[in-house]
């Protein structure tokens, strides 16, 4: 099996310099981010295992999830952890208008505000996916639009859970915005790489932080 990594090149982060694609003042920290939450199947192990090391991380949260598990969503602000908006029905962008996403963006931003009133200014394309209309959109609303630069492809049931981790450390550098998935398609490839990659990505000197706002 060949393995292969995936790394957003700084050639896309130049091309598209609206988005945060690194966190280039971060001292020695990776930030640690996870999409499509909050699940019961998984979330809570997710939460679980970042407690027992002390690590705070970012989640970018759908709507909908909020709203049927709002215990789980109220569990991660609890813990000290950050939270974006994900759309509230995972919407891709390319594949939407712009006042269907638009809207779905305030739906979501509803569901977080039930729970955190000042709400947040994170926001996540799903599928990295956003047109230049709904961009424009979300800028102009003072959103802070966050992708990444290693994505470790935890919910492609085609890789392997150790290329995920392979994914998920061999490039990984302070500054880097990196992506897990607490969701039930993921589920096996995080549970076998998050650990694991927690352990490598210290031993090479780094910490993990979170977005504060």
């Amino acid at each position: 099996m060949k393995i292969t990594w995936v790394k957003t090149g700084k050639w896309i982060r130049r091309l598209f310099p609206d988005f945060i694609w690194h966190v280039p003042e971060a001292t020695q920290a990776v930030y640690l981010t996870f999409d499509d939450g909050p699940v019961p199947e998984v979330t809570p192990w997710v939460l679980d295992l970042l407690a027992s090391r002390g690590i705070k991380a970012t989640f970018f949260c759908i709507g909908d999830n909020i709203r049927k598990h709002p215990d789980i969503f109220q569990r991660i602000l609890a813990e000290g952890h950050a939270v974006g908006n994900h759309t509230f029905h995972h919407l891709n962008g390319w594949k939407t208008d712009a006042a269907t996403y638009i809207a779905n963006i305030e739906a979501c931003d509803a569901s977080i505000g039930t729970h955190l009133p000042n709400g947040t200014p994170l926001f996540r394309p799903p599928y990295g996916k956003i047109t230049r209309r709904q961009k424009k959109w979300a800028l102009q609303q003072g959103k802070q639009i966050v992708m990444w630069d290693i994505l470790t492809a935890d919910f492609d049931a085609t890789v392997p859970p150790e290329q995920c981790l392979f994914n998920a450390t061999h490039k990984v550098e302070a500054g880097s915005i990196l992506i897990f998935h607490d969701s039930v398609k993921a589920w096996k490839n995080l549970e076998y790489a998050l650990p694991l990659a927690l352990d490598r990505i210290k031993a090479k000197g780094l910490g993990f932080a979170k977005w504060d706002f």
